[in-house]
Protein backbone atom coordinates (compact mmCIF):
# COMPACT_ATOMS: atom_id res chain seq x y z
CA UNK A 1 0.00 0.00 0.00
CA UNK A 2 2.50 2.66 0.72
CA UNK A 3 4.20 2.58 -2.60
CA UNK A 4 1.51 3.79 -4.08
CA UNK A 5 2.04 7.27 -2.27
CA UNK A 6 6.09 7.57 -2.75
CA UNK A 7 7.96 8.82 -5.56
CA UNK A 8 10.82 6.85 -6.87
CA UNK A 9 13.65 6.72 -5.15
CA UNK A 10 12.00 6.01 -1.91
CA UNK A 11 12.75 2.79 -0.35
CA UNK A 12 9.93 1.19 1.36
CA UNK A 13 8.52 -2.20 2.91
CA UNK A 14 5.99 -3.17 4.97
CA UNK A 15 3.89 -5.91 6.53
CA UNK A 16 0.59 -6.94 8.36
CA UNK A 17 1.34 -8.87 10.92
CA UNK A 18 3.92 -9.94 13.36
CA UNK A 19 4.61 -13.67 11.79
CA UNK A 20 7.23 -13.17 10.46
CA UNK A 21 10.41 -14.46 12.25
CA UNK A 22 12.95 -11.79 13.24
CA UNK A 23 16.34 -11.56 15.08
CA UNK A 24 16.91 -8.44 16.80
CA UNK A 25 20.33 -6.73 17.62
CA UNK A 26 20.75 -6.76 20.80
CA UNK A 27 20.58 -3.01 21.13
CA UNK A 28 16.89 -3.20 19.82
CA UNK A 29 16.04 -5.86 22.21
CA UNK A 30 17.04 -3.85 25.02
CA UNK A 31 15.05 -0.97 24.36
CA UNK A 32 11.82 -3.61 24.06
CA UNK A 33 13.04 -6.13 27.00
CA UNK A 34 10.46 -4.80 29.48
CA UNK A 35 7.39 -4.32 27.18
CA UNK A 36 4.62 -6.87 26.50
CA UNK A 37 5.01 -9.08 23.65
CA UNK A 38 2.54 -7.22 21.41
CA UNK A 39 4.47 -4.22 21.77
CA UNK A 40 7.85 -5.97 21.18
CA UNK A 41 6.72 -8.09 18.03
CA UNK A 42 5.55 -4.21 16.40
CA UNK A 43 9.13 -2.82 17.18
CA UNK A 44 11.05 -5.63 15.67
CA UNK A 45 9.04 -5.72 12.50
CA UNK A 46 8.72 -2.56 11.89
CA UNK A 47 12.87 -2.39 12.10
CA UNK A 48 12.31 -5.64 9.90
CA UNK A 49 10.68 -3.03 7.24
CA UNK A 50 13.33 -0.80 8.15
CA UNK A 51 16.36 -3.17 7.03
CA UNK A 52 14.56 -4.09 3.65
CA UNK A 53 14.17 -0.47 2.85
CA UNK A 54 17.95 -0.53 3.94
CA UNK A 55 18.94 -3.32 1.69
CA UNK A 56 16.44 -2.18 -1.56
CA UNK A 57 19.36 0.78 -0.90
CA UNK A 58 21.79 -1.37 -1.13
CA UNK A 59 22.84 -0.96 2.51
CA UNK A 60 23.84 -3.36 5.38
CA UNK A 61 20.98 -3.62 8.28
CA UNK A 62 22.18 -1.57 11.41
CA UNK A 63 20.30 -1.49 14.40
CA UNK A 64 17.39 1.14 14.44
CA UNK A 65 17.19 2.59 17.99
CA UNK A 66 15.20 5.28 19.11
CA UNK A 67 16.55 8.91 19.78
CA UNK A 68 15.57 10.93 23.16
CA UNK A 69 11.73 12.18 21.55
CA UNK A 70 11.25 8.22 20.28
CA UNK A 71 12.37 9.10 16.87
CA UNK A 72 14.10 6.43 14.82
CA UNK A 73 18.26 7.29 14.28
CA UNK A 74 18.81 6.57 10.96
CA UNK A 75 22.39 6.23 9.76
CA UNK A 76 24.05 8.98 8.37
CA UNK A 77 23.13 10.10 5.30
CA UNK A 78 19.66 8.76 5.38
CA UNK A 79 16.23 10.33 6.03
CA UNK A 80 13.31 8.05 6.89
CA UNK A 81 10.11 7.35 8.60
CA UNK A 82 8.32 4.41 10.42
CA UNK A 83 4.71 3.56 11.95
CA UNK A 84 3.08 0.67 13.52
CA UNK A 85 -0.56 0.28 14.61
CA UNK A 86 -3.07 -2.36 14.53
CA UNK A 87 -2.28 -4.65 11.83
CA UNK A 88 0.36 -2.56 9.60
CA UNK A 89 4.15 -2.06 10.03
CA UNK A 90 6.29 0.14 7.66
CA UNK A 91 9.25 1.43 7.10
CA UNK A 92 10.12 3.94 4.24
CA UNK A 93 13.87 5.50 3.43
CA UNK A 94 15.75 7.65 1.11
CA UNK A 95 19.07 8.96 0.89
CA UNK A 96 19.59 12.32 2.83
CA UNK A 97 21.37 14.16 -0.83
CA UNK A 98 18.06 13.22 -2.34
CA UNK A 99 15.58 13.64 -0.46
CA UNK A 100 14.78 16.04 2.70
CA UNK A 101 12.17 14.58 5.04
CA UNK A 102 9.94 11.68 4.84
CA UNK A 103 6.70 10.84 6.98
CA UNK A 104 4.35 8.28 7.15
CA UNK A 105 1.94 7.40 9.46
CA UNK A 106 -0.98 4.02 9.66
CA UNK A 107 -4.02 4.01 11.90
CA UNK A 108 -7.50 1.71 11.64
CA UNK A 109 -9.64 3.35 9.52
CA UNK A 110 -12.32 3.63 12.41
CA UNK A 111 -13.65 6.57 14.36
CA UNK A 112 -11.30 8.26 16.80
CA UNK A 113 -12.17 7.66 20.14
CA UNK A 114 -14.89 10.34 21.55
CA UNK A 115 -13.31 13.54 22.67
CA UNK A 116 -9.96 13.30 20.62
CA UNK A 117 -11.03 14.99 17.82
CA UNK A 118 -11.73 18.03 19.34
CA UNK A 119 -8.00 18.22 21.06
CA UNK A 120 -6.19 17.26 17.86
CA UNK A 121 -7.95 20.06 15.41
CA UNK A 122 -8.50 23.46 14.94
CA UNK A 123 -12.19 24.56 14.56
CA UNK A 124 -11.42 25.43 10.60
CA UNK A 125 -10.34 21.39 10.28
CA UNK A 126 -13.35 20.23 11.93
CA UNK A 127 -16.27 22.21 9.79
CA UNK A 128 -13.90 20.97 6.94
CA UNK A 129 -14.64 17.24 8.29
CA UNK A 130 -18.09 17.85 8.56
CA UNK A 131 -18.43 18.64 4.78
CA UNK A 132 -16.29 15.43 3.65
CA UNK A 133 -18.75 13.61 5.91
CA UNK A 134 -21.59 14.91 4.34
CA UNK A 135 -20.20 14.33 0.51
CA UNK A 136 -18.18 11.27 0.93
CA UNK A 137 -19.30 9.20 3.81
CA UNK A 138 -17.22 5.88 3.41
CA UNK A 139 -14.09 7.66 4.58
CA UNK A 140 -13.72 8.09 8.49
CA UNK A 141 -12.04 11.41 7.89
CA UNK A 142 -11.57 12.31 11.42
CA UNK A 143 -8.84 9.22 11.64
CA UNK A 144 -7.31 10.80 8.46
CA UNK A 145 -6.79 13.88 9.97
CA UNK A 146 -4.97 12.29 12.77
CA UNK A 147 -2.52 10.49 10.68
CA UNK A 148 -2.19 13.51 8.66
CA UNK A 149 -1.09 15.39 11.75
CA UNK A 150 1.32 12.55 12.88
CA UNK A 151 3.28 12.77 9.15
CA UNK A 152 3.55 16.25 9.42
CA UNK A 153 5.03 15.84 12.83
CA UNK A 154 7.14 13.09 11.69
CA UNK A 155 8.52 15.10 8.70
CA UNK A 156 8.75 18.31 10.98
CA UNK A 157 10.54 17.07 13.84
CA UNK A 158 14.02 15.62 12.11
CA UNK A 159 14.36 18.97 10.87
CA UNK A 160 13.51 21.78 13.50
CA UNK A 161 14.09 19.74 16.10
CA UNK A 162 11.25 20.53 18.53
CA UNK A 163 7.83 19.37 19.56
CA UNK A 164 4.69 20.69 16.68
CA UNK A 165 1.18 20.72 18.43
CA UNK A 166 -1.67 19.70 16.84
CA UNK A 167 -3.02 23.02 16.70
CA UNK A 168 0.45 24.44 15.05
CA UNK A 169 -0.43 22.75 11.25
CA UNK A 170 -3.89 23.23 10.11
CA UNK A 171 -4.81 20.72 7.26
CA UNK A 172 -6.83 20.42 4.84
CA UNK A 173 -8.20 16.60 3.38
CA UNK A 174 -9.18 16.62 -0.12
CA UNK A 175 -11.14 13.76 -1.04
CA UNK A 176 -8.93 12.89 -4.41
CA UNK A 177 -5.71 11.34 -2.41
CA UNK A 178 -4.39 14.93 -1.41
CA UNK A 179 -3.63 16.68 1.66
CA UNK A 180 -2.18 20.31 2.36
CA UNK A 181 -0.68 21.20 5.64
CA UNK A 182 -0.21 25.08 6.12
CA UNK A 183 2.18 25.65 8.81
CA UNK A 184 0.73 28.00 11.48
CA UNK A 185 4.47 28.17 13.00
CA UNK A 186 7.28 29.44 11.47
CA UNK A 187 8.11 26.00 9.16
CA UNK A 188 11.98 23.88 8.90
CA UNK A 189 14.47 25.33 6.68
CA UNK A 190 15.52 23.74 4.24
CA UNK A 191 18.46 24.45 1.81
CA UNK A 192 18.18 27.80 2.96
CA UNK A 193 14.44 28.58 3.23
CA UNK A 194 11.36 28.18 5.46
CA UNK A 195 8.75 25.53 4.37
CA UNK A 196 5.38 27.28 4.77
CA UNK A 197 3.17 24.43 3.95
CA UNK A 198 3.43 20.75 3.09
CA UNK A 199 1.65 18.34 0.67
CA UNK A 200 1.12 14.91 0.77
CA UNK A 201 -1.02 11.67 -0.10
CA UNK A 202 -3.55 9.53 1.70
CA UNK A 203 -5.28 6.23 1.16
CA UNK A 204 -7.68 3.96 3.00
CA UNK A 205 -7.82 0.26 2.44
CA UNK A 206 -7.33 -3.03 4.38
CA UNK A 207 -9.11 -1.69 7.06
CA UNK A 208 -6.18 0.89 7.29
CA UNK A 209 -5.37 4.61 7.05
CA UNK A 210 -2.24 5.70 5.37
CA UNK A 211 -0.60 8.88 4.54
CA UNK A 212 2.85 9.90 3.49
CA UNK A 213 4.40 13.36 3.01
CA UNK A 214 8.21 13.47 0.80
CA UNK A 215 10.01 16.57 0.91
CA UNK A 216 12.59 17.43 -2.31
CA UNK A 217 16.11 18.48 -1.46
CA UNK A 218 15.38 22.13 -2.18
CA UNK A 219 11.85 21.27 0.64
CA UNK A 220 9.13 21.01 -2.38
CA UNK A 221 6.68 18.87 -1.55
CA UNK A 222 6.95 15.37 -3.60
CA UNK A 223 4.04 13.50 -2.90
CA UNK A 224 1.49 15.62 -5.43
CA UNK A 225 0.21 14.31 -8.85
CA UNK A 226 3.49 13.63 -11.15
CA UNK A 227 5.44 12.39 -8.40
CA UNK A 228 3.63 9.32 -7.42
CA UNK A 229 4.17 6.33 -8.39
CA UNK A 230 0.47 5.18 -9.29
CA UNK A 231 -2.37 7.81 -8.07
CA UNK A 232 -5.12 6.25 -6.28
Amino acid sequence: MIEELLPAGVAGAERFDDAEAVTPFPEEEAVVARSVAERRDSFHTARLCARLALAELGLPPVPILPGPKGEPRWPAGLVGSMTHCTGYRGAVLARASEFAGLGIDAEPHLPLPEGVLETVSLPAERERLLLLGRDHPGVHWDRLLFSAKEAVYKVWFPLARKWLDFDEADIALLPDGRFTARLLVPGPVVAGRRVPVLAGRWRVGRGLVLTALVLGPAGESLTGPGHVRDLP
